[in-house]
């Protein structure tokens, strides 16, 4: 594949960037993407969420992300030094880890403050480029509950709240499908679910599962250095022995494994062996998928629209065509279609 940004990259007018929810959540515009045959192009067809299930087929499955969404976002201090923290993600001993604004001021052993609270953390290493970890002086339901008094949502940075998450995106940034707390970024292609649409699925024949994948913090970041170059952080996920062989059994007898979103994707795909065969899995992944991936398990993709040249666009690209997401993105825009985590979707077809 080429290592030039360039081929990633669209202009997108900033009114597109929706900064709402569709209200109702099945309201919301879903874009059909067909990669080409052979002698035609792309064929893009104009929907609503709510179409959904007569775009699927009887015997698909369709597997979702219950990961859900904490509040991940702290101002913390040490001495007079004021320190943004983003957590990123749980390690196996306890600890966390997380991203600083102003890390460069941390040193291993430093103590932060949280306004008044009695909770402090510690710096067990300072990692550079922004990177740290840190241990918590409470853990279990004790650390849940200091979230939920003093963190706020860490919403994407391109949903404009200047005076923070509302009341509304406490609701709006959860998906129905929200299950294991440990999540920084909501899995958004999951938010335009409602229990009507899913019954609605199951009524066509469509059968549904979830796995978790705990989407971190370096979901936004941008692709800084070249492609080559480009590091993903790593994500904590689960698939249980009875979703693989739902998966497994799906394909056995010719039905098409359907991901609600990129990081559904992404896991499945790191669980899923040479052969095509799903396992059960836990442990963290940091695949990067771009265009010459071969993919092994999922057929169809139901994801938002992504940020231009970042690791998500170049995902969809492999998944269907850089040409035809080109295009697909073109129309998208001249059609007025909101962008991502509270736009519109796009359920996207395999080029092969």
């Amino acid at each position: 594949m080429t290592d030039d940004l360039a081929s990633f990259d669209f202009d997108l007018p900033r009114t597109h960037i929706a900064t709402e929810p569709a209200r109702p959540r099945e309201a919301a515009r879903l874009l059909h993407v067909q990669p080409p045959l052979a002698t035609e192009g792309a064929e893009l067809s104009l929907h609503q969420i709510r179409d959904l299930p007569s775009l699927l087929k009887e015997g698909d499955l369709l597997v979702a992300n219950n990961t859900e969404v904490i509040r991940a976002k702290l101002e913390a201090t040490r001495g007079a030094a004021k320190i943004g923290i983003t957590l990123d993600r749980i390690l196996p001993e306890g600890e966390w880890h997380a991203l600083a604004r102003n890390a460069r001021k941390l040193k291993e052993n430093d103590t932060l403050q949280f306004g008044d609270d009695e909770v402090t953390a510690t710096v067990v290493a300072n990692e550079g480029d922004g990177a740290v970890t840190l241990r918590f002086s409470v853990e279990g339901d004790a650390f849940d509950a200091f979230l939920e008094r003093t963190a706020a949502l860490a919403l994407p940075p391109y949903i404009d709240r200047p005076h923070g998450p509302t009341l509304d995106d406490d609701s709006d940034y959860r998906t129905i499908f929200s299950r294991y707390r440990g999540a920084v970024a909501a899995p958004t292609a999951g938010l335009h679910f409602t229990d009507e649409l899913l019954s609605q699925l199951r009524q066509r024949g469509i059968e549904q599962r979830t796995l978790t994948l705990h989407v971190g913090a370096g979901t936004f970041l941008p692709v800084r250095s070249t492609i080559a170059e480009h590091k993903m952080h790593a994500e904590w996920g689960r698939i249980d022995a009875q979703t693989a062989q739902a998966i497994n059994d799906t394909k056995k007898r010719g039905g098409r494994i359907v991901a609600v979103g990129t990081t559904t994707l992404r896991l499945l795909e790191s669980a899923t062996d040479e052969d095509g065969t799903v396992q059960p899995w836990t442990g963290e992944t940091s695949i990067f998928i771009k265009p010459g991936y071969r993919f092994r398990c999922v057929d169809t993709l139901m994801t938002n629209f992504h940020l231009p040249r970042s690791t998500l666009f170049m995902l969809v690209c492999a998944f269907s065509g850089t040409t035809t997401m080109q295009a697909a993105y073109h129309r998208a825009i001249a059609e007025g279609m909101r962008f991502y985590s509270y736009g519109d979707a796009c359920l996207l077809e395999r080029s092969s």
